[in-house]
């Protein structure tokens, strides 16, 4: 399983479960962390999910909320 560190915009409870949502259904993802105060979420996920497209699912969440979205690792 690889780790996979995004920097999102979230400020409240809402937008953790947005983006619990969003990535829950990208295939391959097994855990989702999120944590509102550091605004970071950290996803378990196997090789065949790539951070790519979990960066492209939540950039196409960031244009619709407002948020930003950033892949940090």
């Amino acid at each position: 399983m690889t780790e996979t560190r995004f920097d999102v915009g979230m400020t409240c409870e809402g937008c953790a479960n947005a983006v619990k949502r969003i990535l829950g259904k990208v295939e391959g993802v097994t855990d989702i962390k999120t944590n509102v105060e550091a605004k970071t979420v950290v996803v378990t996920h196997g090789d065949v999910t790539s951070s790519a497209l979990m960066l492209e699912k939540l950039e196409k969440w960031s244009k619709a909320s407002g948020k930003s979205v950033a892949l940090a690792s």
